[in-house]
């Protein structure tokens, strides 16, 4: 495994912390044996090979030495640096990029994150293909005894991806009207939606387990969650909200993979609370939620969509440190220290969530036709309804709601 450290990135982030995160995401792979990891300072990049020649040469001997098959670099690698250096080595290489869609691709359980995992993945080898064709005068015959040279090998290999893309994007785009029914049926549902999100390894799934008693894998794994998955959960002021567990956010995320789990991630885009989840005790837990809350925007969640942080991983420092982040926790509005592996504070995380829903309130008398059935069904299950009278002309009805109750009546 290397990290390459190149000099425009030494004051965003430790490369040591860099390479860590690298080292795990390779071990969440199955059969596959890290036999070595190291910090690679880059000066300035060589746009043919990445390294210096001295570098390479270098590496060349040590990979040979330990037997080496394949070669992680946790970056970008273009195609032509990736070319030349498996041809220097001798090796398989697989940047950042690469190695994040092998861990997807061998995660994603549910038709759709299969579909969503080979679509970024087609988009990917679309851009590699220099690396397989490096001589473009290999061409198929054209048509009749005048034909051309006809195409490329290159091009014909395009081709068939962009053919792929199309089909995979005409299926995924009916898992999207179907998701898209699901979400229109729950809005017509009174309970809202709360969303986990976070940086992958934070503890979503555990915290996820812990508060609705589920059994989604929870692992000390990167990306142990892809598929999202959805539970009921009843408050204790008795209100029953759903909450979600959703995939994991990572730095430096592919923008394939931003475009094609767009669908998977559409849970965060409508929920009613995101519950933002850290892990507390990393050493760039910052860095972390910096490159969460741009995900998020990148994603286009609302700003006004409420969100409770919550600094989970207590169980994990120690001493006045602990001390220290659960008075700067306590003396925070929107933000909670816990543990979702013991449990410590989440009682006080599900009475922060009720607080969250028990908003402001205001008073509408309303007047509905009778046509209007199931909005008059909609306003009694939402439980707003103070008094009702009817009229020759449908329902007259004092409400009592909040402004997201309103909203949602009138995207009903």
């Amino acid at each position: 495994m290397l990290h390459p450290d190149l000099r425009a990135d030494r004051e965003r982030r430790l490369a040591e912390n860099g390479l860590a995160e690298a080292v795990a995401l390779a071990a969440a792979l199955p059969n596959l044996e890290v036999v070595g990891s190291e910090v690679v300072r880059v000066g300035r990049m060589q746009p043919g090979t990445l390294f210096g020649s001295g570098k390479v040469d270098e590496l060349k001997a040590r990979f040979a030495a330990l037997e080496v098959d394949l070669v992680l670099v946790d970056g970008p690698v273009s195609p032509v640096q990736q070319r030349n250096l498996e041809k220097a080595w001798g090796v398989k290489l697989l940047d950042r990029t690469g190695l994040i869609l092998e861990i997807f691709a061998d995660r994603a359980r549910t038709r759709e994150g299969v579909m969503q995992v080979e679509l970024a993945a087609l988009s990917y080898q679309r851009t590699r293909l220099v690396r397989a064709w490096t001589h473009l005068e290999r061409q198929r015959g054209g048509f009749g005894f005048v034909g051309g040279p006809g195409e490329t090998q290159i091009e014909a290999d395009r081709r068939a991806i962009d053919d792929q893309v199309i089909r995979i994007k005409r299926q995924l785009e009916k898992v999207v009207k179907t998701r898209e029914l699901h979400r229109a049926a729950r809005r017509r549902v009174p309970f809202p939606l709360v969303a986990l999100v976070g940086y992958t390894n934070a503890g979503k799934s555990t915290l996820f387990n812990r508060m609705t008693g589920a059994e989604v894998l929870a692992k000390d794994m990167l990306f142990a969650t892809l598929d999202p998955t959805m539970r009921g959960l009843v408050l204790p002021s008795g209100r029953k909200i759903i909450i979600s567990d959703t995939v994991g956010f990572i730095s430096d995320l592919p923008t394939q993979l931003v475009a094609a789990f767009r669908a998977t991630l559409e849970e965060v885009l409508e929920a009613d609370l995101i519950l933002h989840v850290r892990d507390i005790s990393h050493p760039e837990s910052a860095e972390q939620a910096a490159d969460v809350a741009k995900i998020l925007a990148a994603l286009g969640v609302k700003a006004a969509t409420p969100q409770i942080e919550i600094w989970n991983k207590l169980d994990l420092v120690q001493g006045a440190m602990r001390d220290g982040l659960v008075q700067q926790a306590q003396g925070r509005d929107g933000v909670m220290a816990l543990s979702a592996l013991t449990g410590e504070g989440l009682p006080e995380l599900l009475e922060a969530i009720s607080r969250a829903f028990d908003e402001a309130k205001s008073d509408l008398r309303l007047t509905l036709p009778f046509s209007e059935g199931r909005r008059h069904a909609w306003l009694h299950a939402e439980g707003v309804v103070l008094a009702e009278t009817q009229t020759e002309d449908g329902w007259q009805i004092d409400l009592r709601w909040t402004a997201r109750q309103e909203q949602r009546y009138r995207e009903f």
